[in-house]
């Protein structure tokens, strides 16, 4: 049990330094992220066309690739707007679950650097003097805590993009609901209306 305590002991002669560096990276990795949904929600807008394509996609996919000829089955068709629905939702739900980590244990990480740091700070204290031993466990909890500060600050924004960006996709999702009627009577009327030859053609 002693070489296994030493062993992690030997962890702790860095402090926290590692960790802020970590939560430094983790920092700028959500900023990377939070930039990217809001250019995303900036310029993707979905379109009843643009679903009706990934719709007959799907189609396609679940026939083997083959020619689309008639109106689907009402069955096939709805599972493929289903389908269609559920892969848009994804590209809107990119990446957010990272925010969402980031947010609920970024403190903890910055708590696990400020335990490092204590530890480090009490087995400096037992090699030093006696009287510089009260400065020297002083100095190093003030430094071990600033990584208590850095994970919270790193959580906080991660945690308000999350629910932002969580509200922009239910919005999405509802205009996506209604969009999925109008794509479904596209992909019906396209297909319906079409003769085999062209409708091959199309596909």
């Amino acid at each position: 049990m002693q070489d296994i305590s030493a062993k992690f002991l030997g962890l702790t002669s860095h402090g926290a330094q590692w960790v802020l560096w970590l939560l430094v990276a983790l920092s700028v990795i959500s900023l990377g992220i939070m930039i990217e949904r809001w250019w995303f929600f900036r310029t993707h807008r979905l379109t009843p066309p643009a679903l009706a394509a990934d719709v007959r996609t799907l189609l396609r996919h679940c026939a083997g690739n083959a020619a689309l000829e008639g109106t689907p089955p009402a069955a096939e068709l709805a599972a493929a707007v289903e389908g269609a629905k559920a892969q848009e939702k994804l590209r809107l739900e990119r990446n957010l679950a990272f925010l969402a980590t980031l947010g609920s244990n970024g403190p903890f990480i910055g708590l696990f650097g400020t335990v490092l740091g204590i530890i480090k700070a009490f087995h400096d204290l037992s090699a030093s003097e006696l009287g510089a031993g009260a400065s020297t466990v002083m100095a190093g909890i003030s430094e071990a805590l600033v990584a208590t500060a850095v994970g919270l600050m790193v959580a906080i924004p991660a945690v308000v993009a999350f629910n932002y960006f969580s509200r922009r996709v239910k919005v999405r999702m509802t205009e996506i609901d209604w969009m999925a009627e109008l794509a479904a009577a596209q992909v019906r009327a396209g297909l319906g209306s079409q003769p085999a030859a062209l409708a091959r053609k199309s596909a």
